[in-house]
């Protein structure tokens, strides 16, 4: 499935904010691939937010900043402006969803063919996935519901990943286990988060020793979204 290996693992980051630069170094460093879900509407916005009771920048580049930062790795949908679908008409889910992964793929000159639903709680639901999956280009659909398990997605409209990365003690002993691992079967790895919460849980150092406890290893295969799923 995965040349050949039967371990993969992939990052997920939403939002699209200039954190995302210093981000990417620390993937590209340890050769980690990463899908960055943007919402398209809010390129070059300035806002601030309060997390983990700090205030953090959230930030967007322009839309020529964000070709350059995000060279190496996919880009996927978050809708235009954010919103929470379930609370959204059936016009207005096609709407954000299909004008921003066309927007995206103008801007970065590639296919967007991915999307991560946005806001907290229960962000989605099937007559979102329904929408998303028949009336969008988008070919997978990424939620927050972390698994903590390393199976593959049994409906790509509602891909749950392992675990949400500012849990940094289970991220890093999900990452023991998957280390561990020779399975018999495909197991992914998938990671997500935000990268202004870098800024506000301050750990930045702790999540470069995380990529580099999971990099080089000649049984796994570091890819994107797109790529793990083979689409």
């Amino acid at each position: 499935m995965w040349n050949g290996k039967k371990k993969a693992i992939t990052f997920s980051f939403d939002d699209g904010v200039t954190q995302d630069k210093s981000l990417i170094a620390i993937l590209d460093r340890y050769g980690l691939k990463a899908t960055f879900n943007i919402n398209s509407g809010f390129f070059g916005t300035k806002n601030e937010l309060i997390r983990n009771g700090v205030p953090v920048r959230h930030d967007k580049p322009t839309a020529k900043q964000a070709i350059s930062i995000y060279r190496n790795h996919e880009i996927a949908a978050h809708t235009l402006t954010h919103p929470l679908l379930p609370k959204a008409d059936d016009a207005e889910v096609i709407r954000q969803v299909e004008e921003d992964r066309r927007a995206l793929s103008s801007v970065f000159g590639r296919e967007c063919i991915g999307l991560a639903y946005p806001c907290g709680g229960r962000n989605h639901d099937s007559r979102v996935e329904t929408l998303v999956r028949e009336k969008t280009g988008c070919l997978y659909a990424r939620t927050i519901d972390s698994t903590g398990n390393f199976d593959l997605p049994t409906d790509v409209y509602a891909w749950n990943p392992t675990v949400y990365y500012i849990d940094t003690d289970e991220m890093f002993r999900l990452g023991e286990k998957f280390l561990a691992m020779t399975p018999d079967t495909p197991q992914l790895f998938y990671i997500w988060g935000h990268a202004y919460e870098l800024d506000a849980w301050n750990f930045w150092e702790r999540f470069e020793d995380f990529c580099r406890m999971m990099s080089g290893k000649d049984d796994i295969f570091y890819g994107t979204n797109r790529e793990v799923l083979g689409i």
